[in-house]
């Protein structure tokens, strides 16, 4: 059984819990391999996916996953909502509470929403992206797909590349992966990563051929453009040319380095299109281990009660 009846974020969560999702996932994996992807599992539940914040892979991810496990869904999009006629969070939740709702998955744009969440309603929240607080099933689904590819987390050197400073996949991945023994270290402009983030036990590297160096997988984030993430350094050309994935730079390093990406790609910034669509790319692999994921974490919260 989790520890929480939420999932908020990694910080904190206990090795135990995440090796229980990872483990159940894996489950999960299998099933959606099947002819008949569909399982009774949360049959008479309902869920409802609050999302204020556009999304593709995690929305239909989510939605995908529920599904599969036989839950009832429904899908709120803030845009079409009374929220437009100035009702507030508190309200709308609670308004949609009352409908007699079982879980909650929210999406939204101020760090700390799941959490405010789960003061005002009983129904059982899951964090799908705070700000840039924290996206723990994301994080979970990378952590997934490294035991997969790889066999183990524990003692593997992770480089998380890129725009930290307004990543809450970074973050996620920066609890999960050290709670689960990797060694960790991030990498980007100095601009872009937070000021004394190596007091939570990460490597800072701010030249991208000394993550190579040390690394057996690259998590590379995406530049968040429409966070005025490109403000950070002179032009995407540039950043390109010091932190871009290129199949010339991990050749030059003879490693057989696995590429992640949480998507979507800023293809020639991040990653050059032979790397993204490369052999030591798991990109793909990413988005389908996220509907197992889900489903674990979806099946775990749904089912869990104070007596099991």
């Amino acid at each position: 059984m989790l520890s929480s009846r939420h999932l908020l974020g990694l910080y904190g969560v206990p090795k135990k819990d995440i090796e229980l999702i990872l483990d159940t996932a894996k489950t999960f994996r299998e099933i959606i391999e099947r002819p008949i992807k569909k399982v009774p599992t949360l049959q008479g539940k309902t869920v409802v996916n609050l999302f204020f914040e556009s999304s593709t892979r995690t929305r239909i991810s989510f939605e995908l996953a529920e599904k599969r496990l036989s839950a009832d869904v429904l899908n709120f999009s803030a845009s079409t909502s009374s929220l437009t006629k100035g009702e507030t969070l508190k309200d709308t939740v609670r308004n949609i509470e009352a409908m007699k709702i079982d879980m909650v998955v929210i999406r939204h744009s101020a760090a700390g929403s799941p959490h405010y969440l789960t003061q005002l309603i009983d129904a059982n929240v899951i964090n799908a992206g705070d700000g840039t607080h924290e996206h723990p099933t994301q994080a979970l689904l990378d952590m997934y797909t490294i035991r997969e590819k790889i066999g183990r987390i524990e003692g593997l050197n992770v480089c998380i590349v890129g725009d930290i400073s307004h990543s809450r996949v970074a973050m996620s991945n920066i609890f999960g992966l050290l709670t689960m023994g990797a060694n960790v270290a991030v990498c980007g402009p100095k601009t872009m990563i937070p000021k004394d983030i190596d007091k939570l036990g990460v490597m800072v590297f701010t030249k991208i051929d000394d993550a190579i160096k040390f690394a057996d997988v690259l998590n590379i984030l995406r530049i968040q453009l429409e966070r005025g993430a490109a403000s950070n350094f002179p032009s995407l050309r540039e950043y390109h040319r010091l932190f871009g994935i290129t199949k010339e730079r991990l050749l030059k390093h003879k490693k057989d380095i696995l590429i992640m990406h949480p998507g979507p790609i800023n293809r020639g910034v991040e990653l050059s299109s032979d790397v993204a669509d490369g052999s030591n790319s798991v990109i793909l692999e990413q988005v389908t281990n996220g509907v197992a994921v889900r489903m674990a974490v979806l099946y775990l919260i749904g089912t869990r009660t104070e007596e099991n």
